[in-house]
């Protein structure tokens, strides 16, 4: 392996509960490596010696594709966790959904029994916003779209932009393969979670005129 190679590992500076590309700078015992993102070099363990090239069918915004990734044999994974997928288009940050063994869908499994990774893009994602206007009129709530990263906040009380006006997040959803909750919903002031755990979020207007409009 040269040392420009790359390598899909956890950053202890900028992302310690998910994998970021870093660039190899040596080897040995442990890598040399610095995270593409913030820079910063640190230490870590050298790849599996032992791995099996698996399946990935990645979703985003209603569209599909599929790629393979090489995953250590020894390694059991499961639903909600990231890794970083390099293909010939891209690199993508995916969380895994679904993982498919030969007796059907489940939540883990070693490695060396799945047969696809089904993963959903989250570097990127689309946000989907109900509307509540500052009436309270029900026939006027309109239905909207965000693109955001996937690591950007949305919380509760704050003042948001939505199609260049403004509104209250009221309460949020969280996805079915959000983990770390202790629930979906989510509605007093201060509760947050970032983009990629969204399901949903609802928000009242600060503008009194009429959302349906749009």
């Amino acid at each position: 392996m040269s040392p420009t190679n790359r390598l899909a590992v956890t950053c202890p500076a900028c992302s310690p509960d998910r994998e970021t590309v870093h660039e190899v700078l040596s080897e040995g015992g442990q890598f040399t490596v610095r995270c593409s993102e913030c820079d910063h070099v640190h230490k870590t363990d050298p790849p599996s010696e032992e791995t099996a090239s698996k399946s990935v069918v990645v979703s985003q915004d209603g569209e599909s594709w599929t790629a393979s990734t090489e995953v250590p044999v020894d390694e059991t994974i499961a639903v909600g966790e990231e890794f970083v997928l390099e293909t010939d288009a891209a690199i993508v940050t995916a969380r895994i959904t679904s993982l498919e063994v030969e007796d059907g869908r489940v939540s883990s499994a070693p490695a060396d029994e799945v047969e696809t990774i089904w993963t959903r893009a989250v570097g990127n994602v689309t946000v989907d916003a109900t509307v509540h206007p500052a009436s309270g009129t029900h026939d006027e709530t309109a239905s909207a779209t965000l693109q955001v990263p996937g690591d950007e906040e949305f919380a509760v009380g704050e003042t948001i932009t939505v199609d260049d006006r403004e509104a209250t997040l009221q309460r949020f959803q969280l996805r079915e393969d959000a983990r770390g909750y202790d629930r979906r919903r989510y509605e007093r002031d201060g509760d947050s979670a970032p983009a990629k755990d969204l399901d949903r979020i609802y928000l009242q207007s600060t503008d009194s005129t009429a959302w349906s409009a749009w």
